[in-house]
């Protein structure tokens, strides 16, 4: 059963990803040829800055998808409606700071940026692009973290799937009849609305949750102790395009926003693969089968290893060629930016290397003990990005990201072998040592041949592609073949069941 669970989650978050990146691409493509840069530049902003109350959950649904895990697998209701108890009283509350920061938002907001944009206009887009997002706070994030706990994640790729093309479908149509992006905006948080609502209806008819349970004891302990790691993530997703829109200008959001898509939607395709795989991890750690946790464990790393140097390398090749080829015909600011995109991957390539460890540290609910590595990694990343995007801008707020994101993976890497599982570091230390050599093989492979777009099309961009995938997977098949056969031969047992 939870195989079969573990296949349906990565399946269905897979295909979800991928839906999420074409669609993702299309409507900011049409809002760029419809609006410009600047109108681009700031439903962006605008986005960042409404995402910012997720700060406000202060990691929260983190610890309570983790105290979901042990009572999911004893089959324990009281304790299961409990801990939903608990975690929707915090959540109803957020909601309701989710209201005055809104307010405030609508009032500070146009303060901020530039005034070619009159006051009623800044407003009402933000009004439109906040509904949905308070939605998810008011009735929505409790039933998808019990879901995901449960490794039932796939209920809610499904709907997540049809909502994304439909609102695609929608905003498309809303701006070839030359609606404004107010219009547009609503329609997709009317749209996403429909997520909350599925959800609900759905754990109502499969889950007896005893919304009267009273308990003496807080159920979610560690309530408060996922607070840096949540600081963290929000940081790492927010400090760059805020950062931008105050010391910067909008027209460096809408660039920053172009190249960030691509890296977000490899990131998200990235992170699909492992769905399932926490819960998976925590599953284990709560039954303390501990041999089958580290054989599972060690197959993780290699193979997240693996599909991180594939996906991010080439991106690293293809992600200029492809933006000079999204935005052409775009000529109100300049998107041909090498170095911000280099930066760019292999920070998120840093960010994607350390995430089994971060895996195993929520799912053993680790929250307290790393505090200090998510405190220092976020206050590394504000600290160099406020102060080097005056001097290199769009090169400066990357560079933060950057040295947070290594600091983070070395920190994590070795809080993991000495306290949650007995990994000895020489075989972390290999795998690093042959993603070095692989990329450093492709490099030499690539500069072997000139790889140039012969036009700025999407034909000419896809025989680029192919060719760059190739080289890629050829060498990484070889050299696992070669370091890494015991691990092929273990994983090609347990998809056959026999692990």
């Amino acid at each position: 059963m939870r195989k079969r669970r573990l296949i349906y989650n990565t399946v269905t978050s897979l295909l979800n990803q991928i839906v999420a990146v074409i669609c993702g691409f299309i409507l900011p493509r049409l809002i760029l040829n419809c609006f410009g840069s600047e109108v681009n530049g700031l439903t962006n902003s605008i986005q960042q800055f409404l995402h910012i109350i997720v700060f406000l959950d202060l990691g929260v649904g983190a610890v309570v998808k983790s105290s979901l895990y042990k009572p999911l697998a004893e089959g324990d209701n009281r304790e299961i409606s409990a801990i939903i108890k608990s975690a929707r009283k915090f959540f109803n509350r957020l909601a309701e700071i989710l209201l005055i920061y809104i307010c405030a938002l609508m009032v500070l907001y146009p303060l901020i940026i530039s005034r070619k944009y009159g006051y009623i206009y800044v407003v009402t887009l933000i009004l439109a692009i906040s509904i949905s997002i308070f939605a998810q706070y008011y009735f929505g994030i409790v039933n998808q973290l019990l879901l995901v706990a449960d490794q039932k994640g796939y209920i809610q790729y499904g709907i997540q799937i049809t909502t994304t093309v439909l609102n695609t479908v929608a905003c498309a149509i809303l701006i070839e009849l030359g609606a404004s992006i107010q219009i547009v905006m609503l329609t997709t948080s009317l749209i996403f609305l429909l997520r909350p609502i599925y959800t609900t209806l759905y754990i109502n008819k499969n889950y007896f949750i005893d919304k009267n349970v009273v308990y003496d004891k807080e159920p979610i302990e560690q309530k408060w102790n996922g607070v840096a790691q949540h600081i963290a993530a929000v940081v790492l997703d927010g400090t760059d395009t805020i950062v931008l829109t105050i010391f910067a200008t909008l027209s460096d959001v809408s660039v920053y926003s172009v190249y960030y898509l691509v890296i977000k939607g490899i990131r998200n395709l990235y992170i699909s693969l492992t769905n399932g795989i926490q819960s998976l991890l925590g599953n284990l750690l709560a039954r303390e089968e501990t041999d089958k946790l580290n054989t599972i464990f060690g197959l993780v790393e290699w193979g997240m290893h693996s599909v991180t140097m594939l996906l991010f390398g080439c991106t690293l090749y293809l992600i200029v060629p492809f933006v000079q080829v999204y935005t052409c015909g775009v000529t109100d600011v300049d998107y041909y930016q090498p170095v911000f995109a280099i930066l760019l991957t292999l920070a998120n390539e840093t960010y994607c290397i350390k995430i089994p460890q971060n895996m195993l540290i929520l799912a053993a609910g680790h929250y307290k003990q790393t505090q200090r590595c998510f405190v220092v990694s976020a206050i590394i990343n504000i600290v160099i990005s406020v102060f080097a995007v005056s001097k290199w801008g769009l090169i400066g707020v990357t560079i933060g990201t950057i040295i947070a994101m290594f600091y983070q993976a070395v920190w994590m890497i070795s809080y993991c072998r000495n306290n949650i599982i007995n990994w000895p570091l020489c075989i972390t230390l290999k795998q690093i040592a042959v993603d070095i050599t692989i990329n450093i093989v492709v490099l030499l492979c690539c500069n072997c041949w000139e790889f140039k777009l012969a036009k700025d099309t999407y034909f000419s961009w896809g025989i680029l592609a192919v060719k760059i995938f190739i080289i890629w997977v050829i060498v990484m098949i070889t050299v696992n073949v070669i370091v890494y056969r015991n691990n092929i031969t273990k994983m090609i047992k347990l998809l056959k069941g026999r692990g």
